[in-house]
């Protein structure tokens, strides 16, 4: 049975930061104090914050698919994603796994059971550091999405998808002469192969799109699942997720469909990658215009997993008025929230001690610990 103390630690709770002291006992919260404490482990002055929890990152997929052509053993990907992960201050990560094969990735099933089963065997014998649950990455234009998804989908670790779209001309990539370059530089393919590639991805849009979300919306509703919209720019797009009953709006490219997502309820995610940069990669909407506007609730660290810490420590100094509590909210409690995990992602007596431990060096913070339900995992 675990317990410990931190003292001399400056404590971002829900609404403010104090200096004090925190007791953690079986792998909660047991207590928060004002004022020094003569026993316990001293923090010397560092922050001490709730573990992020990351509702959306490629990194996984980064690291089993470390280039073209080139697959990884899952496991040693999952091991190494991990090991950035929970060093980034992470201690809940949702794994965002696509499915639906592609022209690109014909085999795309094979590729998405072994990073799942990956997770799921690595969570059972208790090699991970963070926790890692499931967000299944649904690519609606795909022939064999609804049938991946129905061999990945019904298991505790799946707990978040998301309907995904990207047909040149849709959500993300509006401009067919940016699709174009983007994927032009991704695959390194000639003009001549990419126009067959356009030509081949807007048929299977055409015929699959429509009836794969309708089915894939009834299977989640079904077992219970949270449901994301992705890249939504219209508000056409922002009224079908609301139909849908999705619950978070992932990266809307346009200021319109944020703020329609936001007065229909979603909880709006954007990367925080587009934070530190100031910009999105691709020409979107700034994230931290959405902050200002009071459009943001959520942040991803996406393709980046430390962005997701220093976006949290760099908004206060971007965003007038807003605090370091609300900022690191949109990292811990906003999408511990909206995934429905709501044990965590606060310092509060009672919720699970996933505590980050925080020294702002050079103007970056600095992860110094980082403990999982009381134990130390970094």
């Amino acid at each position: 049975m675990s317990q410990a103390v931190f003292r001399n630690a400056r404590i971002v709770l829900a609404d403010s930061v104090i200096e004090g002291s925190l007791s953690l006992a079986d792998g909660v919260i047991a207590d928060i104090a004002g004022g020094a404490m003569a026993q316990g482990e001293d923090f010397d002055g560092d922050y001490l914050i709730p573990g992020l929890v990351e509702l959306h990152t490629d990194h996984l997929e980064n690291h089993y698919r470390p280039r073209p052509g080139v697959f990884w053993d899952p496991m040693a990907a999952l091991h190494a994603h991990d090991v950035q992960i929970a060093g980034s201050g992470i201690t809940t990560v949702f794994d965002a796994v696509r499915i639906g094969s592609d022209l690109d990735l014909p085999d795309m099933f094979g590729h998405a059971r072994g990073m799942v089963e990956a997770v799921r065997v690595a969570r059972d014998a208790g090699w991970l550091r963070a926790e890692h649950l499931i967000h299944l990455r649904c690519e609606l234009p795909s022939a064999d999405v609804v049938e991946h998804f129905e061999a990945l989908s019904d298991h505790s670790t799946t707990r978040l998808i998301s309907l995904m779209d990207h047909t040149p001309g849709q959500r993300q990539f509006t401009s067919m002469d940016a699709y174009k370059l983007f994927y032009a530089k991704q695959l390194g393919v000639t003009s001549e192969e990419t126009e067959r590639y356009l030509a081949a991805a807007l048929a299977q849009h055409e015929r699959y799109a429509g009836p794969n979300r309708r089915a894939l919306v009834a299977r989640a509703q079904a077992l219970g699942l949270a449901m994301a919209s992705h890249d939504d720019a219209t508000l056409a797009h922002v009224e079908e997720g609301i139909n849908d009953g999705v619950a978070i709006a992932e990266f809307p490219t346009t200021l319109e469909a944020a703020a329609a997502a936001h007065d229909g309820g979603l909880a709006i995610l954007m990367g925080a990658p587009n934070v530190v940069r100031g910009k999105s990669h691709s020409g979107n909407i700034s994230a931290t215009d959405l902050v200002r506007a009071g459009l943001l609730d959520i942040l991803s660290s996406d393709y980046v997993p430390y962005a997701l810490l220093q976006a949290a420590f760099v908004l206060p100094e971007r965003v007038a008025g807003l605090g370091l509590p609300a900022a690191l909210a949109t990292v811990t409690a906003n999408p511990a929230r909206a995934a429905g995990l709501d044990d965590r992602g606060e310092i509060a007596i009672g919720k699970r001690a996933d505590l980050v431990r925080v020294r702002v060096i050079g103007g970056l913070p600095m992860v110094r610990g980082v403990w999982r339900q009381g134990q130390r995992v970094s």
